[in-house]
């Protein structure tokens, strides 16, 4: 059962470390959107219970599923999204100003 939790660290060291050592402007923000997705596999580990139901106004169940972090990954995909695309926005505009997506260059032309 700690299987999931440790593929949601190893995603999550994995988005960190691209965001860190790469210098190519795609790939941090591939990073960025590989430690998100790490995010939101953890809210749907805590939010999952073997054999439980959705809660409906109906008392007969003895286990319930908490629907908060389901509605909270989904407000992260949809802002997740969004950061994303500005991000990629960013990047284009990077490219067109200074004809590169290296970041050392960029800083280099800075100037």
């Amino acid at each position: 059962m700690q299987i999931p939790y440790v593929v949601v660290i190893l995603l999550f060291c994995l988005g960190m470390y691209t965001i860190i050592t790469k210098k190519n402007l795609i790939q941090i923000v591939i990073g960025f959107t590989i430690s998100e997705s790490s995010l939101i596999l953890l809210f749907m580990l805590v939010s999952y219970k073997p054999g439980g139901t959705a809660p409906i106004l109906d008392k007969s169940y003895e286990l319930v599923v908490d629907p908060i972090p389901q509605a909270l990954a989904l407000t992260t995909i949809v802002i997740g999204g969004s950061v994303t695309a500005v991000m990629l926005a960013l990047v284009i505009k990077i490219y067109k100003r200074y004809g590169t997506l290296n970041i050392d260059e960029v800083r280099k032309l800075k100037g």
